[in-house]
């Protein structure tokens, strides 16, 4: 009899079933194994028989979780070459130095993290010694993301390598003085060992996706052959909650990025606790990266736990293990064997007669001490099998002990990660646990020393032998000498100059037409690299589709729907642009990896990530501040900027504040541009400083942010008066006077210097004429280029007064002779142009769009903010009825006149 409520087969698949009692009796034979052997046995045969058809590459589902135990068992474990003994005693020296620096630090007050490094020696020893392709071979090397609160440990291997000295360490985040260390990977700070700043967290796996991806497009372009390039990303648990850090998971396994393993430290501990204290936190990630396509390999108990593994024979202990959460596995590690018999075995019959079998001994070892990512061994074998595997990435989640080695103090207590220092008496112990010849002498007025074989030891020897044969130091960043990249051809800047006539172009598209006749360039085209967010459309990028093509590992594997038309979409496996879609995070990502190429790679490539302004900085500026501690370099372009120009979107488009935030970021170079020829100017001056020859003393690791506008203007000549390209660059210049903009103001007429910027300049010189016609005023009108460069210019003169030396900032020099007070005008919130208020000798004033953006046509917004021509007309009047050069009444007059 059929039983009603059963599933039927049309309610579970579409597909006819062509045998149906063959199915009845795959059916039946799993009803009679789960009533003859059991619920277990029964999952066991299906878990078995999935993983043999995905095995055998049958189109199923994939399994989301295997059991809790290691995916790579013991007897399938290769042997590790080398010295394993001699291994042992190298990372025994490092978990010491790094103890010992960050304690002899304590004493400064300056911090530092112990237990990350101790739970994850071995997962960097063993890469170190047998994984990591240095700098030196062929090739570019491998590009390793430390993880941050680890450094202690990067800087006790170069200690041990002769790379670091004592002093060194004892600087150890003291870097005021000269010859200390940063805190964390910092490439700004330390730029020949570190690659990658990692400490923000997330921040990490995104960018190591996308350095991977990054890799394989250079390849795919024939610019650089990276199949020798592995990306390792080095993570924590409690890091892969942050959003970024699972973000790219799907781009990673869709385009097969088989050259990149992420290692994820499972000590079960986050900053304040256990990361997931009801729950498991690797079989949750082993979910996570499976369900977006990554190989996962579980790495999680040591080989102490083969015996228990042994005894197993009902899947008791699996079963147990898989139930137990994490918070109860770190209260194993602190308690006794008793507490643990009862706790952990004392549930299930078939566990209660396995303790019997185990000693209190063993119980602790396997408790308290035996984790996968402890042992070189099991974590060679994970790294082996990650660097093998093919046609997709690898994550290793390895399981650790946060705080091991460093005594019942650290090990899995909840506030390890702020205990900064161990006790001479802790010391001792864990000298005596590593087996390390350090004599109680040598602890001189309770303060813990360096320890150190010799320079000509074996362990050294050993150590530097090993990464000769894999290519050199590494952690290492290299900068090889190349030469500058030729400028273009001046014909692509000068054909700005001229002006646009009667037409009317924004200078968004300005910038497009300047980076189509760019990427012509026979030496220097093929190196630009366009980033755009899915918005290559609005932003009139579609005509470099069938010429550039867009970016795919695939190719086109399919007809566009728009193959007939001029602009179609065309994707290539040697595409030049990287559309990524809606992310920011992940072009931001594609932009330093690509904006960082002429170090990692050797080759210099020229990004620029073209992106709704009010959606750069104000979601991505911690990338921004990533992109300067990398010495990044090349152009971010904040299109449809300003707060009013962007008709009809509303607050959460008008952007107000971006070069605020942008001022902020040391090495970023920000510039607002009123005119096609200005843009050209900068990114002329862009490409000479960060790939020609820059000038003596200029930074070249900097990035230029330049906004630009969708509001189609007339497009003027360049003025042909001296100083305008230096004005261009420097971030100020005057545009016109009233008398060369053909106004014949009236005899002593009182006079009012306008300066603004980007789109706010047409304003102004609508303001200059009814100032002249109406109010007889005569203006003189300033193109500020950059607020922000203005401000930094006199910052570094002031500066200079300070140590003697006579400098004046570029502001008042250009200012200087200027007649009337100053009014400046600008798009975005008054702070922008107020940055320069304190330098300027004049009368200063300013408008701004301050406030939320809103909902309206352009004309009704700037009415709103105050910024329009009329109000720069009532507020320069204003300025001068002050300065009683204009009757006070003229301001009311005005501004009831225009309705204001």
């Amino acid at each position: 009899m059929t039983d009603p409520n059963a599933i039927q087969p049309s309610e579970l698949d579409q597909l006819p079933d062509r045998d149906p009692e063959e199915t009845a009796e795959w059916q039946a034979s799993l009803d009679a194994v789960t009533k003859a052997a059991g619920p277990h046995r029964a999952a066991y045969l299906m878990r078995r028989t999935l993983e043999r058809a995905e095995g055998a590459g049958i189109a199923l589902p994939k399994l989301l979780e295997t059991d809790y135990v290691n995916t790579i068992p013991t007897s399938a474990e290769p042997s590790v070459p080398g010295d394993e003994a001699m291994e042992q005693r190298i990372t025994a020296w490092n978990r010491w130095n790094a103890a010992a620096m960050v304690t002899r630090g304590s004493k400064y007050g300056v911090g530092g993290h112990i237990a990350t490094f101790a739970s994850a020696a071995w997962l960097y020893e063993t890469g170190f010694n047998h994984f990591f392709k240095g700098k030196e071979a062929d090739g570019s090397g491998d590009q390793l993301y430390i993880q941050g609160h680890a450094s202690p440990g990067i800087y006790a291997r170069a200690f041990l390598d002769g790379r670091l000295s004592e002093e060194q360490l004892d600087n150890f985040r003291r870097e005021a003085g000269g010859n200390g260390l940063p805190s964390y990977p910092h490439p700004r700070r330390l730029p020949w060992l570190w690659e990658f700043p990692t400490v923000s967290m997330g921040l990490g796996p995104l960018s190591a996706i996308y350095q991977a991806r990054f890799n394989r497009y250079l390849a795919n372009r024939g610019i650089k052959d990276t199949a020798g390039s592995h990306v390792w990303a080095f993570l924590g648990d409690g890091e892969m909650d942050e959003p970024e850090s699972t973000a790219a998971l799907a781009l990673a396994a869709r385009e097969e990025l088989d050259n990149l393993t992420f290692v994820i430290n499972c000590n079960l501990q986050r900053l304040d606790g256990p990361v997931r204290a009801n729950f498991k936190i690797v079989q949750e990630l082993e979910a996570q990266f499976r369900g977006a396509g990554w190989n996962v390999v579980k790495t999680l108990w040591g080989t102490a736990w083969d015996e228990l593994f042994r005894l197993d024979t009902t899947g008791a202990l699996v079963r147990r293990l898989r139930q137990v959460p994490d918070a109860q596995i770190q209260t194993y590690q602190t308690r006794d064997a008793a507490y643990i018999r009862q706790d952990f075995f004392g549930g299930d019959p078939a566990l209660v007669e396995m303790a019997k079998l185990l000693s209190d001994d063993k119980i602790l070892e396997c408790f308290h001490l035996s984790r996968g990512g402890h042992e070189a061994r099991k974590v060679f074998a994970a790294y082996k099998a990650a660097v093998e595997h093919t046609g997709a990435p690898t994550v290793i989640l390895a399981q650790t002990v946060k705080g091991h080695t460093l005594g019942e103090g650290f090990a899995s207590k909840n506030a390890n990660h702020q205990m900064k220092k161990l006790s001479v008496d802790e010391f001792k112990n864990m000298r005596d646990l590593l087996e390390l010849p350090i004599k109680d002498s040598d602890f001189v007025d309770g303060v813990v020393p360096y320890g150190h074989p010799g320079a000509d030891s074996p362990e050294v020897r050993y150590l530097q032998e090993r990464r000769a044969a894999l290519g050199g130091p590494a952690p290492a960043r290299r900068v090889h000498p190349v030469a500058p990249l030729p400028a273009p051809a001046e014909k692509a800047f000068a054909s700005f100059d001229k002006g646009s006539g009667s037409q009317n172009v924004a200078t968004t598209m300005a910038f497009v037409r300047l980076v189509k006749d760019l990427v012509r360039d026979k030496e220097t085209g093929k190196r630009w690299v366009p980033i755009v967010p899915d918005e290559a459309r609005t932003f009139g990028m579609e005509s470099l589709f069938p010429s550039l093509g867009i970016y795919s590992p695939k190719g086109q594997t399919y007809e566009p729907v728009d193959r007939d038309q001029l602009m179609y979409y065309k994707e290539a496996k040697n595409g030049q642009i990287l559309n990524e879609g809606i992310t920011e995070a992940g072009s931001m990502a594609d932009f330093i990896a690509a904006s960082t190429s002429y170090a990692t790679h050797g080759e210099a490539m020229i990004p620029f990530y073209i992106f709704y302004s009010m959606f750069g900085w104000q979601r991505t500026a911690d990338q921004m501040w990533q992109l300067g501690d990398q010495l990044g370099r090349g152009f971010l372009v904040g299109a449809t900027a300003g707060r009013t120009t962007l008709t009809g979107e509303g607050l959460q488009h008008a952007d107000g504040h971006s070069p605020v935030i942008a001022a902020t970021n040391p090495a970023a170079l920000s510039y607002d541009p009123a005119f096609a020829y200005e843009v050209a100017a900068i990114v002329k001056d862009g490409l000479r400083r960060m790939y020609g020859e820059a000038a003596p003393g200029e930074d070249q690791d900097v990035f230029y942010y330049l906004t630009v506008y969708n509001e189609p203007m007339p497009q003027p000549a360049k003025p042909s008066v001296d100083g305008v390209d230096e004005g261009i660059v420097k971030g100020l210049y005057r545009f016109n006077t009233a008398e060369s903009a053909g106004i014949t103001p009236p005899a002593n007429a009182p006079r009012i210097q306008l300066l603004g910027s980007g789109t706010a300049i047409h304003w102004a010189l609508k303001a200059q004429a009814m100032l002249a016609e109406e109010w007889g005023v005569a203006a003189d009108v300033w193109s500020a280029t950059s607020w922000s460069e203005l401000r930094r210019d006199a910052l570094e003169a002031d500066e200079a007064l300070l140590r003697g030396e006579e400098r004046v900032p570029f502001v008042r020099r250009a200012l200087q002779g200027a007649e009337g007070p100053v009014l400046a005008v600008s798009d975005y919130m008054r702070q922008v142009p107020d940055q320069i208020a304190q330098w300027v000798e004049q009368d200063w004033s300013s408008l701004g769009a301050d406030g939320f953006g809103l909902s309206d046509t352009r004309e009704a917004a700037r009415r709103h903010f105050g910024v329009d021509a009329e109000s720069i007309v009532v507020a320069a009047l204003a300025a001068l009825a002050k300065r009683g050069e204009v009757k006070a009444t003229a301001v009311k007059e005005a501004r009831e006149q225009y309705g204001l």
